[in-house]
């Protein structure tokens, strides 16, 4: 018989193998493998006597259908068992929204939010896909209000499906929405994670990235168009000492530069990331004619 060690081992090892990328919840093949059997049979990962567990006929022939898809269609794994991690806690993940990585759980996990002098009261999650960021936000600041906030309906269908798998629901509205043109409130904290990814950078991803929905990675004129929208229009959104925490990843280095005599705060992680950076409704104010 075959143990769930067993087949972790044989599967970190056609992984290797495989030359399959990582970067959708975990960064090595061992961590894959014990991904696809824990979230497929719906282990806990903190039993320590999971290892010796015996599969059954059914329950290979579903992890080798799994196992397969992911080394020749390269699916990421967060789509094929239908869950993925953000903070700590289980997310809905399917391909109505990109899977879900953003350091940005840390800042709210930590309360290490710069500049605000007291927590936040009302948060937009703004571009929020699956609705992790705002959710996240919604239980670590308990008693504020979050709106949810995105393009796509089908991102905001998934977002609902996770608002109801944590249990909230009067403190959290989804807002269809293109950036802030159906936004009518104002917020002590707008956080973003947009699409940033430049055209020509699009279509040099990792074949797993083919699996996501475009419309949450593209952003023109070298990825700033969208995350410079949001600078210029986010100051109408924010209270008085507002806080907008707006995440470009890798494209933080081509705003930088066009963006050198702004005061913008790059943020540190303990666990990983870059390019967030968080500014003031006042600094924004201030250097609006910058994000033209």
């Amino acid at each position: 018989m075959i143990t769930v060690d067993d087949y972790i081992q044989a599967t970190f090892e056609k992984f290797q193998e495989a030359g399959i990328f990582f970067g959708h919840g975990t960064d090595n093949a061992l961590d894959e493998a014990v991904y696809l059997v824990f979230a497929t049979l719906g282990l806990d990962y903190d039993d320590g006597a999971a290892g010796s567990r015996r599969l059954s006929s059914a329950e290979i022939e579903t992890l080798n259908t799994r196992r397969l898809d992911r080394i020749e269609s390269r699916t990421p794994m967060a789509y094929l068992v239908g869950e993925a991690w953000f903070g700590g806690r289980r997310f809905l993940a399917d391909s109505r929204a990109l899977i879900p990585r953003s350091p940005i759980a840390e800042l709210l996990i930590e309360k290490s939010l710069p500049f605000l002098d007291r927590e936040p009261e009302s948060i937009l999650d703004l571009c929020c896909g699956g609705g992790c960021i705002g959710i996240t936000a919604a239980l670590e600041f308990d008693g504020a209000c979050v709106d949810l906030a995105d393009l796509s309906a089908e991102a905001l269908e998934l977002a609902r499906e996770n608002v109801t798998l944590h249990g909230l629901g009067r403190e959290i509205r989804t807002l269809q929405s293109d950036l802030f043109d159906s936004i009518h409130s104002s917020y002590d904290l707008i956080l973003s994670n947009p699409p940033y990814v430049p055209a020509e950078e699009v279509a040099e991803l990792p074949a797993e990235y083919g699996h996501e929905p475009e419309l949450g990675l593209l952003s023109d004129d070298e990825g700033l168009a969208i995350p410079l929208r949001i600078l210029r229009e986010a100051p109408n959104y924010l209270r008085d000492r507002g806080l907008l925490v707006l995440e470009v990843g890798h494209s933080h280095l081509q705003l930088s530069e066009r963006l050198a005599g702004v005061p913008l705060l790059w943020l540190d992680f303990a666990y990983g990331g870059e390019g967030v950076l968080a500014i003031t409704r006042e600094d924004l104010l201030l250097y609006r004619e910058s994000f033209v």
